[in-house]
């Protein structure tokens, strides 16, 4: 019975509602698509560092892994540290590729091209590169690409499911070397299960006094520039909240001054006034569940429209996961409520009598 007052005031109000309607999609849809695209660059470059090793060595007290370098030769003593399987070292990097204004780069040593899907050739060797197909796909010369203002032969192409690397260039270590002038951005340390890896990061912390070691988890869970890209996010995903609620605000006080009389009505019926504000809510409400499942799939299409855009080269991708859905869902019925009590509020204040006399 309340759901077809409610329905039908909507009807009654089709204007109204459809401005609502339309305000709450664009700004759902936007926190959607802001928090989806934000946590899938996290979780791409998280991924890359979470499928190469089980501790990472970088340069101590640097801001970010583009400025880190660290010194190759401590691979060997590493190796020897007991219960370490494998030492493997990274460069990353970002450069010019071609007509490409920026495109990413990485230095691997040889023990980590395995992690790089051949699709046509061979690894690289000196003076070659292995391109992603995203990147390849915008070549104009496929045979010797000019990356950071040197010719490299192009030894094949490789496919992966990680956007960050399917748009970006493989090269060896030494090459990498000379062209971002260091010797790794980081080095990966792979353990045997039965050892004690906090042992092992202490042995290995003790090599160097210029280096940090931490575990794969821990690096990933406070790596500052996530850290920047999520307070960003969110601080986006707020502003887009305040502009919705500011919508829905404005057009639900001029709905709720047109219907004054009705509302004087009412009350003058002996109707209270928590009944009348619990009808404008719903109303609200309701019209904010049809727009978060219209948004759900406007982002969903919208996501992956952009993440088989050729100019984004696989860098900006997304997904909507349950968390986040039902994080957007809560926001959008708290936006609603406010946006719905604010004006009713107000409204509800005047007397019947004067409502009625007004609404005439």
């Amino acid at each position: 019975m309340l759901l077809a007052t409610v329905l039908k005031a909507m009807r009654a109000n089709r204007v109204k509602t459809a401005l609502i309607y339309l305000s709450l999609v664009v700004t759902i849809s936007a926190i959607f698509l802001i928090s989806a695209i934000s946590h899938g660059v996290i979780s791409m470059y998280s991924n890359i560092l979470q499928s190469s090793g089980d501790i990472i060595v970088t340069q101590k007290n640097i801001s970010d892994t583009f400025f880190s370098n660290v010194d190759t030769q401590l691979m060997p003593k590493i190796e020897k540290i007991a219960g370490v399987k494998r030492v493997s070292a990274l460069i990353v990097g970002a450069s010019p590729v071609e007509s490409l204004p920026i495109v990413a780069v990485y230095g691997v040593s040889k023990n980590l091209y395995s992690r790089y899907k051949l699709e046509s050739g061979h690894y690289p060797k000196k003076g070659e590169v292995l391109v992603g197909t995203s990147i390849y796909k915008a070549l104009t010369n496929k045979k010797e690409p000019h990356i950071a203002n040197k010719s490299f032969v192009l030894s094949g192409v490789f496919r992966s499911e990680i956007g960050f690397e399917n748009g970006g260039v493989v090269m060896n270590l030494e090459d990498a070397a000379a062209i971002f002038n260091k010797s790794a951005s980081m080095l990966y340390v792979n353990i045997n299960l039965a050892q004690n890896s906090q042992t092992i990061m202490k042995y290995i912390t003790q090599l160097d006094a210029d280096i940090a070691v931490k575990s794969t988890k821990d690096f990933v869970n406070h790596y500052n520039q996530f850290k920047i890209i999520n307070t960003s996010s969110s601080l986006v995903s707020l502003i887009a909240f305040v502009m919705g609620l500011i919508a829905i605000g404005s057009i639900m006080s001029i709905t709720v001054l047109q219907r004054k009389d009705e509302f004087g009505i009412m009350k003058a019926l002996g109707i209270s006034s928590a009944k009348i504000a619990s009808l404008i809510v719903l109303e609200g409400v309701v019209t904010g569940f049809f727009s978060f499942v219209s948004a759900y799939f406007v982002s969903v299409v919208a996501l992956e429209f952009i993440k088989n855009i050729d100019k984004f080269q696989g860098y900006v991708s997304g997904s909507i996961d349950v968390q986040l859905a039902v994080s957007v869902f809560i926001a959008t019925v708290v936006m609603t409520v406010l946006g719905s009590l604010i004006p009713v509020y107000t409204a509800l204040k005047v007397d019947p009598v004067t409502l009625i006399q007004r609404g005439n």
